[in-house]
């Protein structure tokens, strides 16, 4: 409902019965009851587990559980654009990109400003392509039900293995379970799970699929309405406003069998949700690190918990956690072992750099640029891969040796030279590449230092001038529909070498890929994260995949300077349960996640010691946690100590699986009364820690 609170119109949510102890004559009245389905009990109690897992306020939940566009607009009538019927005999530039939007989202409705805005162009270009008739005007009911999904079409061919995982989900159809769905690239996983949607829409129920990265969204759709006849509701950034609001509605009322989403779809308002896949459920952008600090994979297994579903973790890779969850026969697991079709596992093989003789300012050995020739002369495709966006993570001046760093952070600037500009990969600020050191002031004396995605296809254009070289990274394309044309670029075997970041690791499949080329694979295993070793075998085993997906064999080069590295001889060997039960022991041992609680505490102001002084007086009086045998690591600068002008101050807690530690946490937390200039910050469960 909507109610004033003080000047302002707010939403709230009647959760239970009044105690009705409070003076009526200062009651004041709803301004209006939203025409939305009610809020069940099964989701009253989702959020308040979540809430009290992650010690996040309730009207923080509620803000997340109701955050849709128009909530409180009343049902009307409302114009919507969708493609016409005549061709436009004389086209431009500004005609073309609204033209384009409806290829790239045929099934999305558009209100005029939405479509001007997501083409880039005045409201009176489209109302222009409306009285040619390229455009089409209806007048519609705001918010109608999606189109119904048929789960009694066909489905593609399945191998044996698939036939076999299907039967053992659909077995496990009756009350709450959680699988994890193990297979190899290439192995047919989504196949799998489409035909759980399948099982679980002919019961009636409603599926959720979440995927990791809104690149993946497209080309999953179209396998969606290839099976069901039509596409489901989406919820991601990628949607405009009116469908975000629709989506919301639909799902409330039960207009929408199948939501495919980024992982706030999790909060969406479902009335009888029977199936969550989470799709690459390894993948580290289904934590949420700002707002409410939750990981929507395990935050999936809750909710599925409580409304009796099933839920599908699918991974290549799967995490140490859910690895660990199967072990210990919390979770069922299927596994996909052999590629579909005649496709097979590509080759691994390492290059020792320590061996190789190429200059200080190159990165492609002499070994791996012959590979390259051989693939381009028999028109196949080969892959470049590090995981850095940018030309390079380094500006430093040669004559006082200053790094050039953000003003408003403790971290580097990263060159972007496509943009001709210095960016800040953490609060996102920009300017231009200075021509002088901002600390010394010499002139001419600044240089790159390593090397970054975009300095690495200067070096592979320089190479192989007869090539045609293309960037795929997320940074440099302005929207989703201009990376939907790489990508299907890329698939179509119009490029012969691709540069790309770990955003050409997440489901893509290149046909013609039969060479991938990991230049850097130590790069990951740097550093303090006690996931470094999970994330850099979970990263190159699923860059490798890409390779040789098809009916040509494929082959994955590593080059390291430490080919003797238990992760390297790990990824190289493909023994993934050695490697699982090896970094699960040393994980034991060391009681971290998943066998122990990790929780991150940040204390951040614009004064370091007022931060540093709080930070020292939590530490000094953690009673409540050392009860119950938790130790508290800190105050120390956080790894990047100042973000957007604000300094950072870290604490560790580490307590024992068992221990009730939001309680604790809760009771040290009220101990203390902290100014107004300072923000806490408590993360159960950190996945990072900057």
């Amino acid at each position: 409902m909507e109610v004033p609170l003080g000047p302002r119109k707010v939403l709230g949510v009647v959760w239970a019965p009044g105690m009705g102890d409070f003076d009526y004559a200062k009651t004041r009245s709803v301004i209006q009851v939203l025409d939305v389905a009610p809020m069940l009990q099964s989701m009253q109690k989702f959020l308040r587990r979540v809430s009290d897992y992650t010690l996040t306020p309730m009207p923080k939940m509620l803000r997340l559980a109701t955050r849709a566009p128009g909530l409180g607009d009343p049902t009307s009538m409302r114009h919507v654009y969708r493609i016409g019927d005549v061709e436009v005999t004389r086209m431009t530039d500004t005609r073309q990109r609204v033209l384009a939007l409806f290829e790239e989202f045929p099934e999305q409705c558009f209100t005029l400003k939405e479509l001007a805005e997501a083409a880039e162009v005045t409201t009176s270009v489209v109302r222009g392509l409306v009285k040619l008739g390229a455009v089409a005007e209806h007048a519609t009911p705001q918010d109608m039900p999606f189109p119904m999904l048929d789960p009694s079409l066909p489905s593609k061919k399945l191998s044996d293995d698939q036939e076999a995982a299907v039967e053992y989900l659909k077995g496990n159809e009756a009350g709450y379970s959680t699988t994890l769905l193990k297979g190899v690239t290439g192995s047919g996983k989504t196949e799998v799970y489409l035909e759980a949607v399948a099982a679980c829409l002919k019961q009636g129920r409603q599926a959720l699929v979440l995927l990791p990265e809104i690149a993946l969204t497209s080309e999953f759709l179209t396998r969606v309405e290839a099976r069901f006849g039509a596409r489901p509701a989406e919820w991601h950034s990628g949607v405009t406003m009116t469908e975000r609001r629709r989506t919301w509605k639909m799902v409330g009322q039960g207009n929408a069998q199948m939501v495919v989403g980024a992982r706030s779809a999790l909060f969406l308002p479902f009335q009888d949700l029977g199936l969550i896949v989470v799709d690459e459920e390894h993948d580290s952008s289904y934590k949420q690190e700002d707002g409410v600090l939750y990981n929507a994979r395990d935050m999936a297994v809750l909710r599925a918990s409580l409304v009796g579903g099933q839920v599908v973790l699918a991974s290549a890779t799967p995490s140490l956690e859910s690895w660990a969850n199967v072990e210990s026969g919390k979770y069922r697991k299927i596994d996909l072992k052999s590629r579909f079709g005649v496709a097979k596992m590509p080759e691994m093989r390492a290059i020792d750099m320590r061996k190789e003789t190429l200059p200080g300012d190159c990165w492609i050995s002499p070994s791996l640029h012959k590979m390259v020739v051989d693939r381009i002369k028999v028109g196949e495709q080969s892959l470049l891969f590090i995981n850095r966006r940018g030309y390079a993570p380094v500006t430093l001046c040669r004559a006082c040796g200053n790094q050039v760093g953000c003003d408003s952070c403790d971290a580097r600037m990263v060159e972007h030279r496509f943009l001709k500009r210095l960016m800040c990969h953490q609060c996102g600020e920009t300017k231009p590449v200075p021509k002088i050191c901002p600390s010394c002031k010499a002139e001419g004396r600044l240089a790159v230092v390593g090397p970054g995605v975009e300095r690495l296809a200067e070096e592979a254009t320089a190479l192989f001038p007869d090539a045609k070289v293309a960037v795929l990274s997320s940074d440099m394309f302005g929207s989703a529909r201009a990376l939907k044309a790489q990508i299907a670029a890329l698939a179509a075997g119009e490029v012969d070498v691709i540069i790309g970041t770990q955003l050409v690791a997440k489901g893509h499949n290149f046909p013609l890929l039969t060479l991938v080329g990991v230049i850097d694979a130590d790069l990951g295993l740097q550093g303090s994260d006690l996931r470094a070793a999970e994330r850099t075998f979970q990263l190159m085993r699923q860059v490798a995949g890409r390779a040789g997906r098809s009916d040509k064999p494929g082959v994955a080069i590593l080059q390291t300077h430490q080919p003797e590295h238990p992760v390297i001889r790990a990824i190289l060997g493909g023994d993934e349960e050695t490697f699982w039960r090896t970094e699960a022991r040393e994980r034991e041992v060391a009681g971290v996640p998943p066998y122990g609680r990790l929780v991150g505490v940040v204390l951040s102001s614009n004064n370091e010691q007022e931060a540093f002084d709080v930070g020292q007086a939590m530490a000094r009086n953690c009673i409540p946690l050392t009860k119950i045998g938790a130790q508290v690591f800190g105050p120390a600068p956080a790894p990047i100590a100042r973000i957007r002008g604000r300094h950072r101050v870290r604490i560790l807690v580490k307590a024992s699986k068992s221990a009730p530690i939001q309680t604790a946490l809760t009771e040290w937390a009220a101990q203390f009364e902290l100014p107004n200039s300072l923000r806490l910050s408590i993360d159960i469960d950190p996945q990072s820690f900057y």
